[in-house]
């Protein structure tokens, strides 16, 4: 290698895609490696294949690397790029190189070998929305992924087919790894692909993993990147109560339900009823109101009529859930939903863009609620490395972004008590006390 090589990674995706992104950037570094925006020896991409949009996007930004820097070099990583691979779908793509997920840890080191020969192939590996650098950096946070894989097949998900089965990391292993962290982190977000396969193979549970957090570490935030409802059960909601006193798991879930009808739930093979999942969500809100619960909704799914979208709108609008991710359904091949097209219903592109902007318009009126209710309390905050005027911007103990005016020194990494004073516009106020 040169001196002076320069890289960036960019992440499409997910959650447990960012933390993967940021253990790149750590470990291009480690080896020499400077990050750099513009122009870099070394751009990497981690992909997503969830929906067309997202794969469209990474080929479009492969592309822009490509023309703008022709003799940089283009790595590809993620489910996207593993599909690609799997199914020979690499030609006319301008990358130097192609790793899989299963190889993904082995990422740096198959940079340097196929980097450093200067040979532009997809080489066999050792093993069987878009941001650069991390919007966590400097503001006291960090991703961890603690699990990767899913064993559940959802109709619709071609992600068990990319990532393959459930592998998690010991909790022993995670320990270290938040013990290693520098003393200006004070919130870990946990990311895992399926919660509930957390352990599978290890023999361990999720309650466990956050209750060795708190005991062996000093880390004064705990959350997740999402948690599926199939780890929300009476076991995890216990433990749920008996730590609310501690003030270290944020108040935080988000729950991915994807539909509100029970019909749709069945083809969608969620495993789960309608009626199950609002009891799961009305205990966690029962505990405290002001948790704040968010989900993914899939509109627009195979057969997906009228009756069963209002069936998910008011289950939406009764739930005490107040954020949604909304996406429209994106067949994928080689998943059963694929195969199950034949003889279901699509709705239309037209269908499906009404449907998400109902939802979007209950979505924004709910979460405006939400926020209101919050108003009067006191809550410790984070203070992220973002100023807007006279304001610093903060997260609460359940994950609500608060805008403090600086009429006293505060420091970005830092947690202090603050006093929410008021709803304007869509966003809250408030001050240090």
């Amino acid at each position: 290698m040169t001196k002076k090589q320069t890289f960036i990674t960019f992440s499409f995706g997910c959650r447990v895609n960012q933390a993967e992104k940021e253990v790149i950037d750590r470990e291009m570094q480690n080896i020499g490696f400077s990050l750099k925006e513009r122009l870099p020896n070394v751009s990497i991409i981690n992909t997503c294949a969830v929906t067309h949009k997202a794969e469209r996007e990474a080929k479009q930004l492969i592309f822009k690397l490509k023309r703008e820097n022709p003799k940089g070099q283009v790595v590809v990583t993620g489910c996207s790029a593993t599909y690609w691979k799997k199914n020979n779908l690499l030609k006319g793509l301008p990358v130097d190189l192609v790793i899989e997920n299963v190889d993904k840890k082995f990422l740096v080191k198959l940079i340097q070998k196929g980097l450093s020969s200067n040979e532009a192939n997809y080489l066999d590996p050792p093993s069987s929305r878009l941001r650069w650098a991390s919007k966590y950096l400097n503001s006291g946070r960090t991703l961890i992924k603690i699990q990767d894989g899913c064993q559940r097949f959802c109709s619709y998900c071609i992600v068990p087919y990319l990532r393959g089965t459930p592998r998690s990391e010991t909790i022993e292993n995670l320990k270290l790894k938040i013990k290693s962290l520098g003393k200006n982190i004070k919130e870990i977000i946990f990311t895992a692909i399926n919660t509930e396969a957390f352990g599978f193979d290890t023999g361990e549970k999720l309650i466990t993993l956050i209750d060795q957090t708190i005991e062996v570490t000093k880390i004064q935030r705990i959350s997740f990147g999402s948690i599926h409802p199939w780890s929300i059960d009476n076991e995890f909601l216990d433990y749920y109560k008996k730590i609310l006193p501690l003030k270290r798991l944020i108040n935080f879930f988000h729950v991915p339900i994807q539909s509100g009808s029970n019909k749709i739930l069945n083809l969608m093979k969620r495993s789960y009823t309608r009626e199950e999942i609002m009891e799961k969500l009305q205990s966690i809100k029962r505990l405290n109101k002001f948790a704040l619960i968010a989900t993914d909704v899939i509109v627009g799914f195979l057969d997906e009529t009228d009756k069963d979208f209002q069936d998910t709108y008011d289950f939406l609008e009764k739930s005490p859930i107040s954020k949604f991710h909304i996406f429209r359904f994106s067949n994928r091949d080689n998943t059963a939903a694929h195969y199950m097209k034949k003889n279901l219903k699509k709705p239309s592109s037209a269908v499906k863009t009404k449907r998400a902007k109902l939802i979007a318009d209950l979505g924004k009126r709910k979460y405006e609620e939400f926020l209101k209710i919050n108003v009067g309390r006191t809550s410790s905050v984070l203070i992220l490395n973002n100023k807007f005027g006279f304001y610093q911007e903060a997260l609460l103990d359940n994950q609500i972004p608060i805008y403090i005016k600086q009429d006293k020194p505060i420091q970005p990494a830092r947690l202090y008590e603050a006093k929410i004073l008021e709803y304007k516009k869509g966003k809250l106020f408030g001050k240090i006390v």
